[in-house]
């Protein structure tokens, strides 16, 4: 029979290893890194718990899951709306974005997402500068999307760190 502590080490080996992998997965665009990180966090909650702070810890988790997710889809489109991209380029570039992570993984919902504000803002306008003005301010959109996802995917392993490790030790 497998004592606690041995329990106790592969839950966390788990939980961590999953956060991990989900960290260094939030630079792929639709890889709903937070999310996952979340559930580990939910795991490890009702493994160890929800006593106090745990519930505390995993609310400011969840928190930071939902405002980390709106976070992303504000800085992608965002920075193209206020170039003047219309909803319709960014929804085609969003469709785009998961048309092209299924067919060129990792990246080319990446490379989709360009494409497809560019040929929806070339049709409307008719002036391949700005189209591709608008697809530019689109891409740099992405990119602090990433770095806000990442970001916000440290904090989130950083509390459950603090958490599992300082607050509440099992080992």
């Amino acid at each position: 029979m497998i004592n606690s502590q041995v329990w106790d080490l592969v839950v966390v080996g788990l939980v961590a290893g999953t956060m991990a992998v989900s960290w260094v997965g939030l630079i792929i665009p639709i890889f709903p890194g937070l999310n996952i990180i979340w559930l580990a966090s939910l795991a490890w909650a009702i493994y160890h718990g929800f006593d106090f702070p745990g519930w505390l810890f995993f609310s400011i988790i969840s928190m930071l899951m939902l405002g980390g997710n709106l976070m992303d889809n504000v800085f992608i489109s965002g920075k193209a709306r206020l170039t003047g991209a219309s909803w319709w380029s960014i929804i085609v570039g969003n469709i785009a974005a998961v048309v092209g992570a299924i067919l060129l993984p990792p990246f080319g919902s990446l490379l989709f997402i360009v494409l497809g504000v560019l040929v929806v803002e070339l049709i409307r306008h008719k002036n391949f500068k700005k189209a591709l003005a608008t697809s530019k301010e689109m891409l740099f959109g992405f990119g602090w999307a990433i770095l806000a996802r990442l970001a916000v995917g440290g904090v989130m392993i950083g509390l459950w760190v603090i958490w599992a490790f300082v607050i509440t030790p099992t080992m």
